[in-house]
């Protein structure tokens, strides 16, 4: 297994202190379907701020299935992938702080369980702990996720992508690389000739022009048969005009670095940014500056900004203005309700369904409560929670 080295330091939000463990990374079987990739990675992305203090997480499973991209009506299905998930063997191999290694499996979910249309499941302690840190396992963009259509190219991409700081993967046998890409105990897939042809070259076409990051194989013979094969990483030139944003582009402006200095955390910083736009948060920060004896300017800039959300004016052309802001606050509080993450979950699946770049721009600045989407907005969450919607 390939060993990330040492050097390699995550920023943002998955910034550790001092992390000298040497890590190797965790292998998932890649026998699991396009739809049970899609969905373990949401899972875990819906449960990381609690991974390690929590042995239960919950999210809505009609979100659940909207953000993997299937009916969210459809519960067998559901069904069936989260059976699997749990019948999925996770492993690891590395070495601690004294330089001990430590070999263990996990079955990737411990438990799952659907009730009154909440999805609620858990991960052994064991494999919590690993997944929570990121020199172990990185967290896979879910707007990147949806693009993909082959099993083999969305395991290809998880595999590479968390060693897109170091641009290489390091050698991996082929027996290795056959069973990350699910393949192991094939006859037809023994020979690298069918390996390399219906395998590797389709799935880096895909990740190449679907996803953030640019792979290119390389290959190593023992005699006259290929023996191992590594991939050399490198971000994606084409990443902004796929308008994929995970947060790092958003902490490189000065709007950001003000946010922090003024005691915002990270993850609030950059959910403003997204909700207002730099230009609004930069106006409220100069009129927070400008007023004397604040003592939370965290709490005072949070009141400003919530004030700067309340419903624009539909046009006098518009039908019943009053009610289309009424369903806006009614969603408003539909998302109070919700966590962080799934909150972050909700923006993306949002905003992956626009399809210009007026309204994507608007959606930028003003979020839910823009008032160029309202009718789309309003439309996704009766779709998500059509109940919220019939109550008084």
């Amino acid at each position: 297994m390939a060993d990330l080295p040492e050097r390699d330091r995550l920023t943002g939000a998955l910034r550790r202190g001092s992390v000298k463990k040497n890590v190797a990374a965790i292998h998932v079987s890649g026998k699991l379907t396009l739809l049970q990739r899609k969905l373990s990675n949401v899972l875990l992305l819906n449960a990381y701020d609690t991974l390690t203090t929590r042995s239960a997480h919950a999210i809505d499973a009609r979100t659940l299935c909207q953000m993997v991209g299937y009916n969210s009506n459809d519960m067998e299905t559901l069904k069936a992938s989260l059976r699997g998930l749990a019948e999925t063997v996770a492993e690891w191999n590395m070495l601690d702080e004294t330089g001990r290694e430590e070999w263990g499996i996990s079955s990737l979910l411990a438990y799952a369980k659907l009730k009154d249309g909440v999805c609620e499941y858990g991960y052994s302690a064991a494999l919590a702990e690993k997944l929570h840190d990121p020199k172990v396992f990185a967290l896979i963009n879910l707007d990147i996720q949806r693009r993909f259509t082959s099993g083999h190219a969305l395991a290809l991409y998880e595999n590479c992508f968390r060693f897109v700081r170091t641009g290489s993967t390091g050698w991996w046998s082929l027996e290795l690389f056959r069973r990350l890409m699910g393949v192991d105990g094939s006859a037809y897939y023994e020979s690298y000739k069918h390996l390399n042809a219906k395998i590797i070259k389709p799935a880096v076409a895909e990740v190449n022009r679907t996803s953030d990051i640019v792979v290119t194989p390389e290959t190593r013979k023992r005699g006259r048969q290929v023996a191992e094969i590594r991939f050399l990483i490198a971000r994606n030139p084409q990443l902004s005009i796929l308008n994929i944003d995970d947060g790092e582009g958003l902490r490189t402006g000065p709007v950001y670095a003000r946010l922090r200095a003024l005691g915002a955390s990270d993850r609030l910083a950059r959910q403003w940014l997204r909700d207002h736009g730099e230009a609004d948060v930069a106006a409220k920060l100069d009129y927070v500056d400008g007023r004397e004896g604040v003592r939370s300017p965290v709490g005072y800039l949070t009141a400003v900004l919530s004030e700067a959300q309340t419903p624009v004016e539909e046009p006098v052309s518009e039908p019943d203005p009053g009610s289309r802001a009424d369903q806006l606050k009614r969603v408003q509080g539909i998302i109070a309700g919700r966590s962080p993450t799934q909150r972050d979950a909700d923006r993306r699946l949002f905003a992956a369904q626009l399809d210009t770049p007026e309204a994507r721009g608007d959606f930028e600045r003003h979020g839910w409560m823009s008032p160029r989407n309202a009718r789309a907005i309003i439309a996704f969450w009766r779709e998500l929670q059509p109940d919220a919607f019939d109550a008084p």
